[in-house]
């Protein structure tokens, strides 16, 4: 079983498949995992095998983690290219992320001026402005879309929500007008005997249709690379990565591959 759990509020830096030089950020509690998703393939494993028994930790906490940080990062001559909001489930799930972020914003500008601000999120939680607003202010909002039929979907990501919908989740990708990133993992496999696979034909034509529709400053591809809690996942070979990714080009959409 996958148990990597981030027992820190800032963790790294670490390099990044996709990012670069990246100082995590892990707004939730260091001894379990708290997320809106159940993925197959999260590092972190499944929700029901790491149950939290502490707070999230506070505003100024985080604050305090961070300068901190990057006061040390700064005095070793250590480079990062990026801070990316991931960690133990969903960032924004934090009650205080908008504020969080503005924090992040200020000290990044004293400190790392040339750093990205990064947030890995599945995207459930910007119907809430707090979360939409504090999105639209980093570099990076990096939003989660790994199926566009909602069977699929929910096999891979396993979304708490009964109401999760696809076409909701598309409108709400519409409100950014184009400055976002998406973010796909592809995989095969089998999940308590049904198949996985999100790289069919049918599969893909119809996330291409999402990607022209939501129309993404970005789009970034990737396949499993780490251990994952369901054992019978396997990656898909780069070649395939490729061949998806240049449909995407063929959109005029620049297009980030990690094999």
């Amino acid at each position: 079983m996958s148990t990597k759990l981030f027992n820190e509020i800032v963790f790294g830096p670490i390099h990044s498949r996709r990012m670069g030089s990246s100082l995590g950020m892990n707004l939730l509690p260091y001894d379990g995992k708290l997320c809106s998703f159940d993925c197959i393939y999260c590092e972190c494993g499944y929700n029901k095998d790491f149950k939290t028994r502490t707070k999230l930790p506070s505003r100024d906490i985080v604050k305090a983690a961070l300068e901190d940080k990057l006061i040390y990062l700064k005095k070793e001559n250590i480079h990062i290219d990026v801070i990316t909001f991931a960690g133990n489930g969903e960032p924004t799930m934090h009650p205080k992320f908008e504020e969080i972020i503005d924090d992040t914003i200020e000290l990044r500008d004293k400190y790392f001026p040339t750093a990205k601000i990064s947030v890995l999120t599945n995207a459930m939680h910007i119907t809430k402005q707090s979360v939409f607003k504090a999105l639209k202010k980093v570099d990076n909002n990096i939003l989660k879309l790994d199926s566009v039929n909602i069977d699929t979907a929910r096999l891979i990501d396993n979304p708490n929500s009964p109401s999760y919908s696809i076409e909701k989740q598309i409108e709400l990708f519409k409100k950014f007008e184009g400055n976002f990133i998406m973010q796909t993992m592809f995989v095969r496999g089998s999940h308590n005997g049904v198949i996985v696979d999100n790289t069919t034909e049918d599969e893909i034509s119809g996330w291409l249709e999402a990607v022209k529709a939501t129309n993404p400053r970005e789009v970034m591809i990737y396949t499993i690379d780490r251990e994952t809690p369901e054992k019978n996942l396997e990656k898909v070979p780069l070649d395939e990565l490729k061949k998806i990714g240049s449909r995407v080009e063929a959109l005029g959409i620049k297009i980030n591959i990690a094999g």
